[in-house]
């Protein structure tokens, strides 16, 4: 085989439409455009929609920021953490198996709400200040991954 043999699939290469060739070709003159107007003439505006109301002016205006890296935790309260046996290690894998959380998302966040009597060992991505000292003052430990 040779460089000179190589062709594409008959059917896989067609030639493009030649408009405005005359009247003979039967494109010519207006060139499959029809008469006058915006289209036949040049180019419309992106989003233009023919006189009317286009979309981005329909659709009301959304204000402020949205921050693109924000952080979304798993919340738990110290209450739900009751169900678990004492000297049990809470991990974000048992909060998944067991259903207090459905996803891990960007980390597990322990908050103070609720009480705790139980000794256990949690194991999570933060913790707040008043869950610290519950987790402790029921006699376990809190550990940050």
């Amino acid at each position: 085989m040779k460089l000179v043999d190589l062709h594409p699939a008959e059917g896989a290469r067609k030639n493009r439409k030649r408009v405005g060739r005359g009247i003979g070709s039967g494109h010519g003159k207006t060139s499959c455009r029809g008469h006058k107007g915006d289209k036949a003439r040049g180019r419309t505006k992106v989003g233009f929609e023919g006189g009317q109301t286009p979309l981005y002016r329909r659709l009301p205006q959304t204000r402020g920021f949205k921050n693109r890296f924000r952080k979304s935790y798993a919340v738990v309260n110290i209450g739900r953490l009751e169900r678990f046996d004492a000297g049990t290690v809470v991990t974000p894998e048992l909060l998944l198996e067991t259903g207090v959380i459905s996803d891990v998302l960007a980390g597990v966040r322990i908050l103070g709400d609720g009480e705790l009597t139980k000794s256990l060992t949690i194991r999570a991505h933060h913790f707040s200040k008043g869950a610290e000292d519950k987790i402790k003052a029921a006699g376990g430990a809190p550990e940050v991954l």
